[in-house]
């Protein structure tokens, strides 16, 4: 086994440290997401934490780890008899996005199920990580079945393989840590909510830090054991602290002063649900055995919200993670007793002890992530109001600042018609692994989904040639049937956008802004790829390549300037390249072209029918497409359905795009030869 590289020796990191170790000192604090762009120590620290995990005491020869003390009754190896426990360390188990659900929750042995009638159970992941740690590493790129499987585990402590009638049971309590990089996706808000805190963290822009990163990086390369042992009385002494922390950790109080700042904060930054409060109060908790007190303060309640609430006060995908800390101040200010501010015996942040903060790590620092997340949320639509004002003669062809978008909606769903293979979603029917059982065939490889009416089926007819003698089916390899299912699949949803001076009046391109990141918003929900053209003046330009981030795709878009003429035809030639390059990438994710204009096309020789051209381009290689009319006014010239029409697709109006529009029911989208 590697030798890890040591806790003690990372630099900085300080959240992301001390939302580790209070999990170590805690595990009911409830798990940790790391949210970090790369090369930021995020796996390392994670790795790391296991060396000081506390010792866990298992029963002999079970695998599922029970505790001597109390042995789960459900155990597939029990009933336990009484017998001293061995110690062992705390297991990490690392959970890959690519892992297959039997992988995770374990497998049966489904011939020996149907010929001896016996629950032969081969333990997953889940079993393997109970009193320890499962670490998931792109934890927001992890497929949704795996994530519903976690979400149960989660929530009850246990995991449950149901399967063709046979059943098994086992406990799954571990502690959940998770990284991710904002830039490849969000995680879905259950499984968000699941993790007790969230840390952000970033690569230190001081350079002495840097330079000691990278020495001490290029130390442990060199020499992993050499290096760990310079760290050996550190790792010692940070092991101990956290025992001692766990000992404390029953007779810490928590006053009914602290806990209504606890709820006061809960209620003013208006987090759904009780759990933000509970792990508050445990977090808080752990804060003060970690600092050594018996009691919990405010500011241990402060720097418990800074870890607790960001991940939970998001109402959308294209909120910045965060808290307003004037807004925190002030609530646990009018929540705590004013008594407090003069008698209170406990340093503040600035004395004694650890350094403040609750708990020996500073609190997070004002201004190390937040100004960057405000200014991307809020300095655009703040000041588009004024940049760029309507004017009765402004020229088309002038650039425009980019204008807020309007209040996003509910959009009706578009679907890519026929039966696709690619990951799993829920936009356009898909052969899956999970879903409704629709048939049964040979299995090419391993069974995962046995049918089991038509396994039956193939060996019944073969029992007196095999010399059946017992009450056992007798099953052979060939008869094995592998149900196929359909479910949904996620789609890669291209936009292209008209930017151009016919679409730049404030209104109107603010109306047009509002429909696509509400489709961008159906998208996220919907587990698909997105990506942004736009077109204006004299070229396309790809705003953004085709990306699992729709929050990327939202920001880009907020920031999209308008004027110039239409060169429609740039626009869809620029989609076709990029649908060209996935489809070798990605074969198997199809896509759904979303044009959002009002059909116009000028500049340069032959506009229209060059637009007519590149939209039949489309059409021969049968992409799925819909055209977002925007054209408005009593006279309409309808180009944006002929357009449609050229691409063999849809045409839908904005009013018709909202999921509460009179105008009809859900539109699928029109492939090209569907018609045919």
């Amino acid at each position: 086994m590697s030798t890890p590289y040591p806790f003690t020796a990372i630099v900085g990191q300080d959240d992301l440290r001390l939302g580790l170790l209070l999990n170590a000192v805690s595990p009911a604090v409830g798990g940790v997401l790391v949210r970090g762009e790369k090369g930021t120590a995020k796996s390392t620290a994670v790795r790391a934490l296991a060396a000081l995990m506390p010792e866990v005491s298992v029963v002999p020869g079970c695998r599922f780890s029970c505790d001597p003390v109390s042995p789960d009754p459900a155990c597939p190896d029990g009933p336990h008899a009484e017998a001293a426990g061995v110690s062992r360390a705390a297991r990490t188990v690392e959970l890959p996005v690519g892992a297959s659900e039997d992988r995770l929750v374990g497998a049966l042995d489904i011939e020996r199920a149907l010929s001896e009638g016996v629950k032969a159970f081969e333990p997953g992941l889940l079993a393997d990580a109970h009193r320890g740690i499962l670490y998931v590493d792109e934890v927001n790129l992890l497929h949704d079945h795996l994530v519903d499987l976690l979400l149960d585990a989660a929530a009850m402590g246990a995991s449950y393989v149901e399967r063709e009638g046979v059943s098994v049971r086992h406990a799954a309590r571990f502690l959940l840590v998770g990284t991710m990089n904002p830039e490849e996706g969000e995680l879905r808000p259950q499984l968000l909510d699941r993790f007790g805190l969230t840390v952000e963290v970033a690569a230190s822009r001081d350079t002495d830090e840097r330079v000691e990163v990278v020495r001490r990086r290029l130390a442990y390369d060199d020499d992993p054991e050499a290096f760990a042992a310079r760290w050996a009385k550190e790792e010692t002494a940070l092991r101990e602290r956290i025992a001692a922390a766990r000992a404390l950790l029953p007779r810490v109080v928590l006053g009914d002063a602290v806990l209504r700042q606890i709820a006061a904060t809960c209620a003013a930054f208006e987090v759904d649900g009780m759990r933000a409060d509970i792990v508050m109060a445990r977090t808080a908790t752990a804060l003060a055995a970690w600092a050594g007190r018996e009691e919990v303060t405010a500011d241990d309640v402060r720097q418990a919200a800074l870890l607790a609430l960001p991940h939970r006060r998001r109402r959308n995908p294209f909120d910045a993670p965060g808290l307003d800390e004037d807004k925190l101040d002030q609530t646990l200010d009018e929540a705590g007793p004013q008594e407090d501010n003069d008698d209170d015996p406990d340093p503040g942040p600035d004395g004694g002890g650890d350094g403040g903060g609750g708990g020996g790590v500073p609190p997070q620092a004002d201004g190390d992530h937040a100004p960057p997340q405000a200014s991307e949320g809020d300095d655009t639509p703040s000041q588009a109001p004024d940049s760029a004002p309507d004017a009765p003669g402004r020229s088309a062809g002038a650039e425009q600042q980019p204008v807020a978008a309007a209040e996003p909606f509910r959009t009706k769903m578009l679907s890519v018609p026929g039966l696709g293979e690619g990951a799993a979603g829920r936009r356009s029917r898909a052969r899956t692994a999970h879903g409704r059982t629709t048939g049964a065939v040979r299995p090419q490889g391993a069974l995962t989904k046995l049918h089991l009416s038509a396994t039956v089926q193939a060996a019944a007819p073969h029992q007196r040639a095999r010399g059946r003698s017992g009450r056992g089916l007798v099953v052979r390899r060939d008869d094995l049937r592998q149900a196929t299912r359909e479910g949904r699949e996620g789609n890669l949803v291209l936009f292209v956008v008209d930017a151009s001076g016919s679409m730049a009046a404030r209104q109107r391109m603010s109306a047009v802004k509002g429909a696509v990141l509400s489709l961008l918003l159906d998208a996220y929900q919907r587990r698909d790829k997105v990506g942004l053209v736009t077109f204006r003046g004299k070229e396309a330009e790809v705003a953004l390549p085709p990306t699992s981030s729709v929050d990327a795709a939202a920001s880009r878009l907020e920031s999209l300037p308008t004027g110039g003429r239409t060169p429609l035809a740039a626009g869809l030639l620029k989609a076709h390249d990029v649908l060209r390059v996935e489809r070798l990438r990605d074969p198997s994710r199809r896509p759904l072209l979303v044009v959002v204009t009002d059909g116009r096309a000028t500049g340069g020789p032959e506009p229209v029918a060059l637009a007519g051209r590149a939209a039949r381009l489309h059409q021969a290689e049968g992409t799925a497409s819909v055209v977002v009319d925007c054209e408005s006014g009593y006279v309409r010239l309808g180009l944006a359905g002929e357009l449609a029409r050229e691409l063999g697709g849809t045409a839908v109006t904005l009013d018709e795009l909202r999921a509460d529009s009179i105008a009809g029911l859900v539109k699928d989208v029109t492939a090209a030869g569907r018609a045919a």
